[in-house]
């Protein structure tokens, strides 16, 4: 199949456990904030249907919630082509089935990668039951929603020394 010229973003989360739920709440921003250009889905758990869309879209963007013991709302911003992505910081707790960085790896070996894909990461701070971001974490998911719309949009990529962010 050969990719549309379409932008596509992906909320990864559960929005049941708090702050597991940012890659879903980025994804609504996206979707309020970007043109008719760029579309956003929410909560794609099963790696076959991830990669289904990859194969629908040019230019991907996928967001999760990250656990590595840093500060609440630290952000991360990898381009999953050109960088190795730490596996630890996806892997260590999640709420819902898929990995990213195994995602990735199986779209690799599949030959089903779009022509650019970026992982960005927002550090949790709670994953009690029920629903809502700490402060922290949803200040930083407002900056990331709105550095995809501007990347996306055609405006100069996040700044190098906001690629990785101590909140």
């Amino acid at each position: 199949m050969t990719p549309l010229q379409t932008k596509l973003v992906i909320g990864i989360g559960n929005r049941y456990r708090k702050d597991d739920g940012v890659g879903l709440y980025v994804a609504r921003l996206v979707r309020e904030l970007a043109p008719d250009t760029v579309s956003a889905l929410e909560g794609l758990t099963d790696p076959a249907v991830l990669l289904d869309r990859w194969d629908q879209s040019t230019e991907s963007v996928i967001v999760d919630c990250m656990v590595s013991q840093t500060k609440a709302g630290r952000t991360v911003r990898f381009d999953a082509l050109a960088e190795k992505i730490p596996v630890e910081l996806f892997a260590g707790y999640s709420t819902h089935s898929i990995n990213i960085v195994t995602a990735v790896q199986l779209a690799t070996v599949l030959g089903r990668l779009p022509r650019r894909l970026l992982v960005y990461g927002i550090e949790g701070e709670d994953f009690s039951f029920g629903e809502g971001l700490s402060p922290a974490v949803q200040q930083a998911a407002v900056t990331v929603a709105q550095d995809i719309v501007a990347e996306l949009c055609g405006h100069p990529a996040p700044d190098p020394g906001r690629r990785h962010t101590d909140a």
